[in-house]
C-alpha cells in the first residue's frame, strides 16, 4: 500500500486500475519515426557527440485565413523547391547526410518511396566524401542503409530490375539498429562501425 506524506493510504481510482484496449494503427508511424531521429539527435547534441538538424522543408506560402491572429491558418501553400533528404550535420568532423523512411508492405522496401532528386542528391554527397545512408522503418525494424547500397538498388531499378528491396538484402547489406533509451534510434553506433 502507498501513502501519501500525511499518512492517508492512496486509493487508485477505478478508471486508473483498468487498462485501456488500445488497438494498433499505422497512421502515424512516419511521425514516430521521426520523433525518434529528432530525439535521437536532441541527445547527441545535448552530449556534444553530434550535431544533426532536421531541413525544414522550403514552402511559399500563398493565402492564409486570419479570423483571428492567434487562429491563423494556411489555406493555400507551395513547395519552393524539391526537398534533398531529411536531415544533415557533422560527426566527428565528417558530414552527415541522411533521409528516413518506411513502409508497411510485408515482403519488401518499395523503391518508389524514394524521389529521384533524393537519389541524385545522395550520390552527389557519397562522391564528395561524406557519409550518406538512410535509416529504413521496416519489417518492425529500424535498419542503416548505407547509400552506395542504396544506389545499387537504384540503379537495377533503372535498368529494368526488382523496384524493391528484399527483407533478405536488408539483412545483408542494411545494419540493424535497435531500439535504445536516450539515444533511441542510435545510429552513431553504425556509423562507428562502418567509418571509424
Amino acid at each position: 500500500m502507498f501513502r501519501y506524506p500525511n499518512g492517508k493510504p492512496y486509493e487508485p481510482k477505478e478508471q486508473f486500475l483498468q487498462k485501456k484496449q488500445q488497438s494498433i494503427t499505422y497512421s502515424n508511424r512516419g511521425m514516430t519515426l521521426e520523433e525518434d531521429l529528432n530525439e535521437t539527435n536532441k541527445f547527441y547534441l545535448e552530449n556534444k557527440l553530434a550535431v544533426i538538424h532536421k531541413k525544414p522543408t522550403p514552402v511559399q506560402i500563398v493565402n492564409v485565413d486570419y479570423p483571428r491572429r492567434s487562429a491563423a491558418v494556411i489555406k493555400e501553400a507551395y513547395f519552393k523547391q524539391s526537398s534533398t533528404t531529411d536531415y544533415n550535420g557533422v560527426y566527428r568532423g565528417k558530414y552527415i547526410d541522411f533521409e528516413a523512411k518506411e513502409t508497411k508492405n510485408k515482403t519488401s522496401f518499395p523503391l518508389q518511396n524514394f524521389h529521384a532528386h533524393q537519389i541524385d542528391h545522395m550520390r552527389n554527397i557519397v562522391e564528395q566524401g561524406g557519409i550518406c545512408f538512410v535509416i529504413l522503418s521496416a519489417f518492425n525494424e529500424f535498419y542503416y542503409l548505407d547509400a552506395k547500397n542504396l544506389l545499387t538498388y537504384w540503379n537495377r531499378q533503372e535498368t529494368g530490375g526488382r523496384k524493391s528491396i528484399t527483407l533478405n538484402e536488408l539483412n545483408e547489406h542494411g545494419h540493424k539498429i535497435p531500439l535504445g533509451y536516450q539515444a533511441r534510434i542510435d545510429y552513431l553506433k553504425i556509423i562507428d562501425k562502418l567509418y571509424f
